[in-house]
């Protein structure tokens, strides 16, 4: 009973998630962060919830390859998806306690009539474990949006834009773990002096280098305790962000004493940074239409000792499609620098939102990219003549990057375009993310 337990557990959150449409990050952190399980526990929950989400299209086929002509019903097809799940993926678990511990979730959980049904349909697969990954190999080849478990649509979108290798990379970097990193606080510490305390901590770190963060700045987190148990991360010594989140703020190079507009600013992770480049000398006004994030952004402000950012609720307008103007006292030219990290696809980040891919719709793209423009188009107003804006996303979509850029430069003639880039995982070997950097002309 206690073997199983983790795998109750994940079979509860993935009914949830597919009974009331949640979102399973949320109710896999919720469960996690209630449940009295043992650290080895509480990875095998969240590998074996991520996994069968991620994997969810190749574990299909698997399944309608063995039911044809009587398709399982959803409960009944996530317990298969579990078992073949840890068949096929996970190698250090056998098949032959992959199969009986699923035959008997399956009569812990309400499916007892059909536990022979179950034990079949993974004994059949148990028998033609060889075979069957030389398929799964080749229909990576053959078919690679089954493959590689992503939505038909989204592999043509990207097939079209790059090639068939380059878009197979960038599905395998979704479906492969997401690493964690840490930014260096220098407002706290310094790096000479943090290393010491992580080793103390019992923490193993990689140093990174990019050409955007210089050295000593971001480390990867190889091994570590729960984070938000660590003296070094409650004194607010480091923030957790990948690389590719800094090549905004490097292009924005905001200097101290400047005003600065962060108009997308929760939950704080480059509006603190700006603060460390700022040296926490100037203002820098953090906008959100989140209240709750809002609040995330402070605490996170008063962790890492940034005191020159002044938060600012813009609730959104009454059509609820993006933030109602902003006070006339800041709507003229006050800023020197801007940063607009809008709300978007989030497709550059996909191995971090294992259920993006199944949520995501073109039509998302397309309404997302009217928010931005919109976005970008009232912030660049605010800005003093030879000000510096900078748009981003963390988007790998044309419609809201290169495409979006070029209408705003016909919006706004008194703009130049100075710097645009776009970070691809497959080639940079971080998230995905894009960055423009405008001047507005004297």
């Amino acid at each position: 009973m206690l073997a199983t337990k983790p795998r109750e557990i994940a079979v509860n959150l993935l009914r949830q998630r597919e009974e009331h449409e949640a979102f399973i990050e949320t109710l896999l952190n919720e469960a996690l962060d209630r449940c009295p399980f043992n650290p080895l526990d509480k990875a095998l929950v969240r590998e074996l919830v991520l996994g069968v989400v991620r994997w969810q299209i190749a574990l299909d086929w698997l399944i309608d390859r063995k039911t044809t002509g009587r398709p399982p019903k959803p409960g009944l097809r996530i317990l298969l998806r579990l078992g073949l799940y840890q068949m096929f993926w996970l190698d250090r678990i056998p098949a032959y306690a992959a199969v009986n511990e699923t035959v008997q979730l399956a009569r812990q959980t309400g499916f007892t009539a059909q536990a022979g049904f179950v034990n079949a349909v993974l004994r059949a697969y148990g028998r033609e474990l060889d075979p069957t990954r030389l398929l799964l190999d080749d229909l990576k080849k053959t078919h690679p949006w089954l493959g590689y478990s992503h939505p038909h649509w989204l592999y043509e979108r990207w097939n079209q834009r790059w090639d068939a290798e380059n878009t197979s990379l960038l599905m395998a970097w979704n479906n492969g773990p997401a690493s964690t990193y840490a930014r260096i606080n220098s407002l706290r510490t310094a790096t000479t002096d943090l290393l010491p305390q992580w080793d103390l901590e019992k923490i193993k770190t990689a140093p990174c280098a990019f050409d955007w963060t210089g050295t000593n700045l971001v480390f990867e987190l190889l091994e570590h305790p729960p984070l938000d148990t660590l003296p070094s991360f409650k004194k607010g010594a480091f923030y957790v962000q990948d690389p590719s989140t800094l090549l905004a703020v490097h292009l924005l190079n905001p200097q101290p004493g400047e005003q600065i507009l962060d108009a997308c600013a929760a939950p704080g992770g480059k509006t603190t940074l700006i603060a460390q480049f700022m040296n926490n000398r100037g203002r820098i006004v953090a906008e959100d239409t989140d209240e709750t994030r809002i609040q995330r952004l402070e605490s996170n402000c008063r962790r890492l000792g940034v005191t020159c950012v002044h938060t600012r609720h813009i609730p959104l307008s009454s059509d609820t499609a993006s933030p109602t103007p902003s006070p006339s006292s800041e709507s003229t030219a006050a800023f020197d620098r801007a940063l607009v990290d809008v709300p978007c696809s989030n497709t550059g980040v996909m191995r971090r939102r294992v259920e993006l891919r199944w949520r995501l719709r073109l039509e998302e793209i397309q309404r997302l990219s009217r928010i931005q423009f919109d976005l970008l188009l009232r912030a660049s107003r605010r800005l003093k003549p030879g000000a510096t804006l900078v748009y981003s996303t963390c988007s790998l979509e044309s419609e809201e990057n290169e495409q979006l850029v070029r209408k705003f430069l016909t919006a706004a003639p008194d703009y130049v375009l100075h710097t645009e880039r776009q970070l691809i995982p497959f080639r940079d070997g971080t998230d995905g993310a894009y960055v423009a950097r405008f001047q507005r002309k004297p």
